[in-house]
């Protein structure tokens, strides 16, 4: 598999699809530089033809970005996406979108031990 710049979605779905399988199908998307990319839930491409603005600015900046975007398919929910280089250049930018939001925190509180909950004042 090569990919590239101008790889298209068609061209890089089958490694944004392992991908997506190694952090337990949260929901990715990936572009290459030129070409609009992939857009994959559920185990399944639903887009050969995406891009969002969180890729388009990492793929501008070449530097990992967290966001919570106001706009698109993922607003409001948070999204990390890292840039692919290849000597030096930034060639593709690939997303992972947080869908498990609050759920971590919420878990951490639930399993606190009785002795490690704070005593409110005054108490």
């Amino acid at each position: 598999m090569n990919i590239n710049s101008s790889s298209t979605g068609e061209d890089i779905a089958e490694l944004a699809l392992a991908i997506h399988e190694l952090v337990n199908r949260l929901p990715l998307t990936m572009r290459t530089k030129t070409q609009p990319g992939v857009r994959i839930e559920d185990g399944k491409v639903i887009d050969y033809n995406y891009t969002g603005p969180t890729l388009e600015l990492v793929l501008k900046e070449g530097k990992i970005s967290h966001q919570v975007p106001k706009t698109g398919p993922y607003q409001g929910t948070p999204v990390v996406v890292v840039p692919i280089h290849e000597r030096g250049e930034v060639i593709a930018a690939l997303g992972v979108v947080d869908i498990t939001q609050g759920i971590y925190s919420d878990i951490i509180q639930i399993t606190q031990r009785p002795e490690d909950l704070k005593k409110p004042k005054g108490v």
